[in-house]
């Protein structure tokens, strides 16, 4: 695992929401990928979960009050030591007040201060849905955006504006301290297995996992990109597009090329062939014949546009050569690798294009090499 928060100091502060239970793991997880963490308290979050457990959690001292030690501006001042404030879970209440400029608790104490000094803010919402709702609420969210705070999409489930994933939330704290070189660059991604109907039960496809679009999509929605990915499965943080066949996806991505879409990488497993569907389903027991008719190729309509910057992917034992052909029609990056990885998280990826030739031997590796050239 990629330590994409090592050196980082975060401050999670913490408001009485019933969310506030998984706030061990989020501290975990963020000590995980390298980050310090510490932790503060409202009063209302005492009442649900211990201070003991974040400070195990932690490895820090939690703060539960301001003191003469003005721990705010220590980590959220001027000359704050923090690099973050994630508010997480945050109430409708403690929303509300940070929009209205209201300083009564610890974790608004700690907001008011990193605002003022211009420190990174993230905040994930979590409240009954009926809350969240509130014409108040809902333009108190607009404003503390407006404020430049990045606010998480909550999880709308059983009547419910739940807390973000955890996964989610260390993704847009990835986000928020990454400087974001990728910022306002609108990144497509063709990602995964297509699926062509062979009968009304039957379909061909390859071992495609999808894992390769996921990294890039996660890697360039860390750097600030707005990500949108068409294929047949779903990934935190970014706008999913569901198709399963070629067609649909080449459909697709001509709407969100057309759209303004400036980088398209195309990490599918896009079928170069679709039988013709039969009706019904095709009995058993007895030998079959089909034809396969050849699609189009999606990279074309990408490659046809010279503003838009194409990374294309090529595998097979001759992944190379071809792989050099696409770099002379246009394509910025290619990278090629053999049979054996798909649908393995490793193997040797040969990246090529816009600078020296790379080889690396994980999924990370190439989504981290692509974002950085980009």
């Amino acid at each position: 695992m990629r330590q994409t928060l090592q050196g980082k100091l975060i401050v999670l502060a913490i408001t009485g929401s019933i969310a506030a239970v998984e706030c061990v793991r989020l501290a975990h997880e963020l000590r995980r990928k390298g980050a310090e963490v510490q932790a503060v308290l409202s009063d209302a979050a005492m009442g649900i979960i211990s201070p003991a457990a974040l400070t195990y959690a932690t490895g820090r001292e939690v703060i539960t009050a301001i003191s003469g030690h003005v721990e705010h501006v220590i980590y959220c001042g001027d000359d704050r030591t923090a690099d973050l404030l994630l508010i997480a879970p945050c109430t409708a209440n403690t929303i509300s007040k940070i929009a209205c400029g209201i300083d009564d608790t610890t974790v608004t104490t700690f907001a008011t201060t990193a605002l003022g000094s211009g420190q990174p803010i993230v905040l994930s919402p979590a409240m009954h849905h009926s809350m969240y709702r509130h014409p108040a609420v809902m333009r108190n969210l607009e404003i503390v955006q407006e404020y430049g705070i990045l606010v998480i999409p909550p999880r709308i489930e059983e009547g419910k504006a739940k807390v973000a994933a955890i996964e989610e939330i260390v993704l847009w704290c990835e986000r928020a301290v990454s400087g974001q070189p990728l910022s306002g660059k609108k990144v497509l991604i063709t990602s995964g297995a297509c699926r062509e109907p062979l009968d009304d039960v039957r379909v061909l496809t390859t071992r495609s996992s999808g894992q390769m679009g996921r990294e890039i999509a996660l890697e360039a929605f860390r750097l600030g990109a707005e990500v949108t990915v068409i294929h047949a499965g779903h990934f935190p943080a970014v706008l999913n597009i569901s198709v399963e066949t070629a067609g649909e996806m080449m459909e697709a991505v001509k709407k969100e090329l057309d759209l303004g879409a400036e980088i398209y990488i195309s990490a599918a497993a896009i079928s170069d062939y679709a039988p013709n569907q039969r009706e019904g389903k095709i009995p058993s027991g007895s030998e079959q014949q089909m034809i396969l008719r050849p699609l189009p190729k999606i990279i074309d309509r990408a490659l046809s546009d010279p503003k838009i910057r194409t990374i294309g992917f090529k595998l097979g034992d001759d992944a190379e050569d071809l792989g050099r052909e696409l770099l002379k029609r246009g394509a910025s990056l290619v990278v090629a690798n053999p049979p054996s990885v798909m649908g393995s998280p490793a193997g040797t990826f040969l990246i090529m294009g816009d600078g020296p030739d790379i080889a690396v031997s994980t999924k990370e590796e190439v989504a981290f090499e692509i974002c950085r050239r980009l």
